[in-house]
């Protein structure tokens, strides 16, 4: 090793990249955190959404959402490895307009903003969840018992229609303060967790978490197939890969929904942009080394890239298989009986759909699954968002811009940003839709990131053993013109859709 090219950091050192499969492994880590920040709102709340109201016809648009973007987010990668630069730094330095900052800078605040709203939306369904399986007070208790009557009368409905068409009719109860002061709990020892936290914490509660997902969506696929209402024939799964679009369902467009979810489902926006303050953190390019030209520089780039990517496309796997399970579930079950959870009732229509058929057990075992994987959303999207905005809020002058101040603010904000989320889920209440609007922000900022990739790719990497390859290339241009193509609809249907 080359101690002439110590980075700033020294302690960290430069390192040779790993050259077995085990030392491969021994270095993943930033995708499996990101993976965890996205299997909540996505797949459990808008894929299932888009599911119940298309059906099966748009699992295609599903599968190349979670594909399409890690090329882009491998750039994004590849650019802080290389010139040891953060990407809010990174984006800074596009040419464009300046206000004190880049205008991509701005846009970014705005969805910050929406991405705060989002997270206020899963510590709703979080508590809801919560108060599902151990209610704090009677009320509590008894709404869950009113809840369950009036779900499960509007299934056998929907299943045999006329039979309970008083009971399924019946108003909903007003929500108890349980699922408030679930809230009010998880989000203060969120709070204190990150606040004192590191890496390897937020690591392995990623793992931990997503794995527990995993599990339990298996279960809940097995599930599905023992009857025969429910399970998923081969034709319902070629369906979903015709490439065909759907008809407005219910008054509602179905392609609206899968638009909204492709912004959140897979890597969104914010995740592309937290990713490589993933991999500084976990060493990538602090072992690469300040950057010399030297044989030896471009000998760690070149391996530590390849270590990259295969991180990024091992997060790919867990996320897509995860967000197609919880599609399928959502067409095989809400889509064939056309029932549409309702405002804060999300995760308890979704875990009561199996009790008529597989009993009360089924519902604890959904549930479970849905707090594992709304939790991990919302501790790491707040850890992944602290980074980001701490070095946002540099390059915007209001804070000094230099290593020690945002680490400094990282702590600080990683602390503060589940207390805000809870303000907001207090005073707006509306899971679902906090949820699809900052889908709706990310999917316009999708776009802008595909530039600047692009960017990336063409102006700053200037050696050519560095540069991809041309079948890498066709594929980093189809996935821009994808986000493209997903930027300028949601704009579309903004301004003259529903």
């Amino acid at each position: 090793m080359n101690t002439d090219q110590t980075p700033p950091e020294p302690q960290q050192g430069v390192m040779d990249p790993p050259t077995t499969i085990g030392g491969t492994i021994k270095h993943l880590g930033p995708g499996i955190i990101i993976a965890g920040s996205i299997v909540g709102s996505g797949e459990l709340i808008a894929t299932t959404l888009a599911g119940a109201q298309a059906g099966f016809v748009l699992l295609w648009l599903i599968i190349l959402g979670c594909v399409i973007k890690v090329f882009v987010q491998v750039e994004f990668g590849r650019h802080t490895l290389l010139w040891s630069k953060t990407p809010m730094k990174a984006l800074d330095d596009i040419p464009g307009p300046r206000l004190r900052a880049n205008w991509i800078l701005w846009f970014w605040l705005v969805m910050t903003c929406l991405v705060i709203v989002q997270q206020g939306g899963i510590l709703g369904a979080i508590g809801e969840a919560c108060t599902m399986v151990l209610p704090l007070t009677a009320d509590g208790a008894a709404y869950n018992a009113a809840m369950s009557e009036k779900i499960t009368a509007q299934i056998s409905m929907a299943m045999n229609p006329g039979t309970v068409a008083a009971a399924a009719a019946q108003t909903s109860p007003a929500a108890p303060h349980d699922i408030r002061l679930w809230a009010v709990g998880i989000s203060i020892v969120t709070s204190v967790l990150l606040f004192y936290g590191r890496f390897l914490l937020i690591q392995w509660v990623s793992t931990i978490l997503v794995f527990a997902f995993t599990a339990i969506t298996m279960i809940n696929l097995v599930m599905l197939q023992s009857d025969p209402r429910w399970a998923i024939s081969f034709s319902d799964l070629w369906s979903g890969m015709n490439l065909s679009l759907p008809e407005t369902i219910g008054g509602v467009s179905s392609l609206a929904a899968a638009m909204a979810a492709f912004g959140i489902i897979g890597v969104g926006a914010a995740e592309l942009i937290q990713y490589p303050y993933w991999c500084q953190e976990k060493g990538y390019a602090k072992f690469t080394g300040v950057r010399d030209d030297t044989p030896a520089w471009r000998h760690r780039a070149r391996g530590w890239v390849r270590v990259l990517k295969i991180d990024a496309w091992m997060s790919m796997v867990v996320y897509t298989f995860s967000t197609v399970a919880f599609y399928l579930m959502g067409a095989a079950v809400l889509g064939r009986i056309q029932m549409m959870p309702e405002k804060g009732n999300l995760v308890r229509t979704l875990g009561e759909m199996y009790v008529p058929v597989f009993g009360s057990w089924a519902l604890y075992i959904f549930v479970f699954g849905a707090i594992a994987v709304l939790y991990s959303t919302f501790f790491l999207a707040a850890a992944g968002m602290s980074r980001v905005v701490a070095d946002g809020v540099g390059l915007f002058g209001l804070l000094k811009n230099d290593e020690a101040s945002r680490m400094k603010w990282t702590r600080i904000i990683s602390g503060i940003w589940p207390l805000m989320a809870l303000i907001l889920f207090l005073f707006v209440n509306a899971p679902v839709a906090m949820i699809l609007w900052s889908g709706i922000t990310q999917a316009i900022m999708l776009p802008i990131l595909g530039v600047a990739a692009l960017y990336f790719r063409y102006r700053r990497i200037d050696l050519a053993e560095m540069r991809p390859g041309r079948t890498w290339d066709v594929f980093l241009w189809i996935s821009v013109l994808g986000m493209f193509a997903v930027g300028i609809w949601t704009v579309v249907e903004m301004l003259v859709g529903k």
